[in-house]
């Protein structure tokens, strides 16, 4: 393999990040895929690097970690303690609460398994407004680094001619698995099914160290010149369908250039014109910072900014990422890779005191719900901030209490329990649904007459067939929220459609944290977009279900489609933009307490 320091590699950096960038601003679909030109670089350079370490016989795990602990690390630390305190700043309490997750997860390289958890769709509009988000990648490159050099370290000596051969049966493991799953969201953001763009980037790298099957011809590098060409139309024209092509495609190209691009970057004028030019080794180099700023910039300036990155506001973002990225490459990357101005006992001790104290003012910010500070708009004060600490339950957050709560309510109605109990005289009032359900059933518990209701909640999901039977015999009146019903589940449970209602879909916008942070004066007035679909969703939904639908959109839009975010003595109406806050149960429940009590004929 050529020692030689590859400047084409930092150009073939710099057509990565750019993509990256451009995606982040919303400006290019397919340049998530620069994501994955990194992996088979990473994997290239780092299996070059240790096979040739283990040929040597000077292949050392502990300085395999040190190295990549110089490389990351640092930086990091840095660029996560930025994004905290901005959010201490900046953000509502739920945020915030989303924020330190990522922090703490993002130090312990856990991001990719977080962001599965919490935010499924990597494309989904929220994922604009998280900070850290772009960590995933981080965390699959660390795991990666942490299993990889025990390959090297168990095949060294006479067996590491053993090394190539597990290369390609975990790479073809990893292929199988990565096409085989039908489970998106895990296909991108685990180590297993993106095993195989890292270890492509090793095979390539040992296999062609000593061989040359190419040689250096001229007939190369127009093979070079086209694999250039096809991976810039890939990142920048949407030419392939399908996400596992367009990432297996980007795999092979990029390792494709990395190989014959070994053979050219010094004598080939055009090649190193076009890849090894100042601005690209320059981009190139400073590309980690940049990865690491770009989305902390982008989503800090959506929450409190600005409404929409327009492009005027896109180049003056992208300068900023570009200043703050020169900055932290010669302060923070370039020192810590430098042995001899930082030597090994004080980067540990420097790394661990970093690592102790952000990711424990993570961790304890995430406990407390990020209930750090008064926010009127949610009435919290010093004096009435939750006691309780969250502890990595989905069931037992605080900021998302409220809604939980209602699960209580999962029992049968009062006089139907095994034919004991004092028979009722109030309404039974039976919710079906999820989270939004739920919503239903806070909205029926603030109006002004649920004391003379009873309500019952059951998510479908989780309910046997004869148990979810009774409650729908027993109840007066069912209401539908956001599992609304269709023919074969109204047959299946033979319910009445004369006691059905459908309750409408809702929605507050991208994020509150444009709001939160601006001065307004007229809470009654002050209205947001949607996100794209919601309302083109509503009004199929209300065909469908004709006067069943309870349209709650209608009740707060104007006629630009715009709803409302705060109740008029302004508090937000939504935590999150999807569920009620309890000011948001009470407003609704004042809005439809006519409608309620014609649909359950109460006086």
């Amino acid at each position: 393999m050529n020692k030689t320091y590859r400047t084409d590699i930092d150009g073939l950096r710099a057509i990565a990040i750019i993509p990256v960038i451009l995606f982040h601003l919303g400006y290019l679909s397919n340049g998530y895929l620069g994501v994955d030109i990194f992996f088979v670089i990473s994997g290239y350079l780092i299996t070059g690097l240790v096979f040739n370490e283990v040929e040597e016989n000077k292949f050392s795990v502990l300085k395999f970690y040190e190295r990549r602990i110089r490389r990351i690390i640092p930086l990091v630390l840095f660029t996560t303690l930025i994004a905290f305190i901005l959010g201490l700043i900046f953000m509502l309490p739920d945020d915030l609460e989303n924020l330190c997750q990522s922090v703490f997860a993002s130090n312990f390289s856990a991001n990719n398994i977080l962001m599965k958890i919490t935010s499924a769709d990597y494309w989904a509009v929220k994922n604009d407004y998280k900070p850290l988000m772009h960590t995933w990648s981080l965390g699959i490159e660390e795991q990666f680094y942490l299993l990889y050099p025990v390959i090297f370290f168990f095949l060294k000596g006479a067996k590491k001619k053993f090394i190539l051969p597990l290369l390609i049966f975990l790479t073809i493991l990893s292929l199988t698995a990565f096409f085989k799953s039908t489970n998106i969201s895990s296909k991108f953001y685990f180590l297993q099914y993106r095993f195989f763009e890292l270890s492509i980037g090793g095979i390539c790298a040992i296999y062609f160290s000593k061989r040359n099957p190419f040689i250096n011809t001229s007939k190369s590098q127009y093979i070079l010149y086209f694999l250039l060409i096809a991976l810039v139309f890939l990142l920048f024209f949407n030419s392939i369908r399908g996400n596992d092509i367009k990432i297996l495609t980007t795999t092979i190209l990029t390792a494709g250039i990395l190989v014959l691009g070994g053979l050219h970057f010094e004598n080939n004028s055009l090649y190193r014109a076009l890849i090894s030019n100042k601005v690209f080794t320059g981009i190139g180099k400073i590309s980690f910072s940049l990865y690491m700023w770009h989305q902390i910039v982008f989503a800090f300036s959506r929450y409190f900014l600005v409404d929409e990155i327009t492009l005027i506001y896109a180049i003056a973002l992208s300068i900023i990422v570009l200043v703050l990225s020169i900055i932290t490459y010669f302060t923070i990357e370039n020192p810590f890779r430098n042995r001899s101005k930082i030597k090994t006992k004080p980067l540990l001790i420097i790394v661990s005191f970093s690592f102790l104290i952000i990711t424990s003012a993570s961790l304890y910010v995430y406990m407390v719900g990020g209930n750090i500070k008064n926010v009127p708009e949610l009435g919290i004060n010093k004096s009435n901030r939750p006691s309780q600490l969250n502890f990595f339950s989905s069931q037992s957050n605080i900021n998302i209490q409220y809604n939980e709560d209602i699960r209580a309510l999962d029992k049968p109605f009062s006089d139907n329990k095994q034919g004991i109990g004092i028979k009722s005289d109030k309404v039974k009032v039976l919710v079906l649904g999820n989270s939004f359900g739920r919503d239903v059933a806070n909205v029926l518990l603030e109006s002004s007459f649920k004391d003379t209701i009873e309500v019952r909640y059951s998510d479908l999901a989780s309910k046997s067939d004869d148990e979810l039977k009774s409650r729908i015999k027993n109840a007066d009146f069912i209401f539908f929220g956001s599992n609304y019903p269709t023919k074969e589940l109204i047959a299946k449970y033979n319910i009445d459609m004369n006691k059905v209602w459908i309750i409408g879909t809702k929605d507050f916008g991208n994020s509150n944290g444009i709001h939160y942070n601006r001065k307004i004066e007229n809470y009654s007035n002050y209205r947001t977009s949607m996100k794209t679909g919601v309302l083109e969703n509503n009004l199929h939904l209300k065909k469908e279900w004709g006067e069943k639908y309870i349209d709650l959109i209608g009740l707060i839009d104007d006629s630009e489609g715009k709803v409302l975010v705060f109740s008029p003595d302004g508090k937000f109406l939504s935590q999150d933009t999807v569920h009620f806050t309890k000011y948001g149960a009470m407003f609704f429940a004042r809005l439809l307490d006519s409608k309620f009590r014609d649909i359950m004929k109460l006086t």
